[in-house]
């Protein structure tokens, strides 16, 4: 646990010392709210009165989804830099536990999404999204983002920790990362999806967590969408199962490499 705790201040640490680098995990996310958000909030508004800022609300969750998982694969990008300079056999030749060493990286990339988003929701807010102003949701959906960034960055270390190469390491990091966004109800609403997208959006732990945060930090008028079509306690749960089998990945990937 100390071995873990050493790592995740040191993950931080660098974070403080470069903060380029959760600046740039931003621009991605913040251009998304700005630029798509206020796009479609002006196309709707022109078409449907009353619509446009409902739809700024509506994209929030998505966006910080996106966020999550942009840190996620800027977390396992750090970890094959270090695995291909040798920083990660200082760690083996230390005596402390294997699982230690993937616990420490997977909370600094989650402290580092957990910031980022909060940060997302805020320039949300300032978009006219309409934020729920219960302390206790807000709290469950740091929960939510929370397990889905573990999850994710289970994956990302387990890719980082099968191959050599950043070009591969992307490329494969890349195939999961549009189905998570685009098949989910993070853009649009469920309702409005064909029958074949709808299938892959229920079987897609993004919806979940981007319907939770809905539920549990959001204002979200039923025009938008039913809000209540997954139960939260379910989403909750479906977090947490992709938490586990992300971080399961990770270390039976981490195994393999040092076998």
């Amino acid at each position: 646990m100390k071995a873990a705790i050493l790592i995740w201040q040191k993950q931080l640490r660098k974070a403080l010392v470069h903060p380029e680098e959760i600046v740039g995990m931003l621009i991605q996310p913040i251009l998304w709210v700005i630029l798509f958000g206020v796009g479609m909030r002006s196309m709707m508004g022109a078409t449907a009165p009353d619509s446009g800022s409902d739809y700024m609300t509506f994209i929030v969750p998505g966006i910080v989804a996106l966020t999550a998982v942009s840190g996620a694969i800027a977390g396992g990008s750090t970890w094959l830099n270090e695995r291909i300079i040798g920083i990660v056999k200082e760690y083996l030749a230390a005596p402390i536990p294997r699982l230690s060493i993937l616990t420490g990286n997977a909370a600094g990339i989650v402290t580092k999404v957990l910031i980022q988003s909060v940060i997302i929701f805020i320039v949300g807010l300032l978009m006219g999204a309409q934020i729920n102003a219960n302390p206790l949701g807000w709290f469950g959906g740091l929960v939510l983002i929370a397990g889905y960034g573990i999850g994710f960055s289970g994956f990302a270390l387990g890719v980082a920790s099968s191959t050599d190469s950043s070009e591969g390491y992307h490329m494969m990091i890349f195939l999961l990362q549009l189905p998570l966004l685009f098949l989910s109800n993070s853009l649009y609403p469920l309702e409005t999806l064909p029958v074949w997208m709808r299938i892959g959006a229920y079987i897609n732990p993004t919806t979940y967590v981007v319907t939770g945060l809905r539920q549990t930090t959001l204002e979200l008028p039923p025009a938008m969408g039913s809000m209540t079509n997954i139960p939260v306690i379910l989403c909750y749960l479906v977090s947490a199962g992709f938490a586990a089998l992300g971080m399961y990945a990770a270390l039976k990937a981490f195994k393999r490499a040092i076998s």
